[in-house]
């Protein structure tokens, strides 16, 4: 009777059994792992379907930074977790003021290391937390659920919404009607291997999503220059190794006059390939960056 019953609930296809799942539990851990590997490879093309859209969201990102307004992401659980974690790797990465992007998280910062119990079911409070954050037309904010109906997201996205931002939701089951976004990035990963467990598939491909939505978008601003992540911060000793030999490949300058050059840069990559490309002091060379972006710069050297 209880098999019946679950038959006929519809079930969104991430909540569903997986077809090779049943027998899991026999599986030898060579097997297992196998098995999850191939789950991955299908959440990476997963994504394929939805790049034209994380484009045009990218470029909308841009645009909003450029113009003085966030990309606010949020979200619950390892959803919640992987906005966070995307959004605190944009200052190191490419140089971003921590206000640039920023994540929400139902249930607040305990909610990164344990269950916050009943605070995605909370839509007041998503909502809340734009309010808090004084959403406006300048933003982009980035609901981020893998089921497409977490109340906590679609709350702070309706209010979002109402406050003139620009909307984005990334899931991996199509939306129903009560999640209303402008933009729907959609990953259809379909059942996971442990059934609901969307830390897995469902979370590769957000994860996915995440990195080409921001990374695109900083590639977009000027941030990289040649393949080389030009406005990193020197925070550690491998960052200040990696931007002295970015400087000396850059320029073909000796490591030691690399060095120097971006001492006087201030320890900024992209000031000190200005200051080689114009021949100027860095405070002329920063001016110029702020009209020319680095190609420009480097073809009139």
């Amino acid at each position: 009777m209880g098999r019946s019953r679950s038959k006929r609930i519809a079930l969104p296809p991430t909540e569903r059994l997986h077809p090779r799942a049943d027998d899991l539990d026999l599986a030898s851990p060579e097997e297992v792992v196998r098995r999850l590997h191939e789950e991955d490879e299908a959440a990476v093309r997963a994504v394929r379907p939805a790049l034209r859209e994380v484009a045009i969201v990218a470029r909308s990102v841009a645009d909003a930074l450029r113009a003085g307004g966030r990309l606010l992401y949020v979200g619950a659980g390892t959803s919640g977790r992987l906005g966070v974690l995307d959004a605190s790797e944009c200052p190191p990465t490419f140089g971003a003021s921590p206000s640039q992007v920023q994540a929400v998280i139902a249930g607040g910062r305990r909610a990164m290391t344990r269950a916050v119990e009943g605070a995605e079911d909370d839509a007041k409070a998503g909502a809340a937390s734009m309010s808090q954050l004084r959403v406006g037309p300048r933003d982009v904010v980035c609901g981020i659920s893998a089921s497409a109906r977490t109340p906590f997201v679609l709350g702070a996205l309706d209010e979002a919404k109402r406050r003139g931002a620009r909307t984005v939701l990334v899931c991996c089951n199509r939306p129903g009607p009560r999640a209303m976004a402008d933009h729907v990035l959609l990953a259809e990963t379909g059942p996971e291997l442990v059934a609901g467990s969307t830390r897995l598939k469902a979370g590769t491909a957000t994860k996915l999503i995440l990195n080409a939505l921001t990374t695109t978008a900083f590639v977009t601003l000027g941030k990289v220059y040649r393949g080389r992540m030009v406005d990193v911060r020197p925070t550690n000793e491998k960052l200040r190794e990696r931007a002295a030999r970015m400087v000396a490949e850059l320029t073909d300058l000796s490591p030691a006059a690399a060095k120097r050059l971006l001492e006087q840069a201030g320890n900024e990559v992209k000031v000190a390939l200005a200051m080689h490309f114009t021949g100027l002091p860095a405070k002329e060379a920063k001016r110029r960056l702020k009209h020319a972006p680095l190609r420009t710069l480097a073809k009139s050297s």
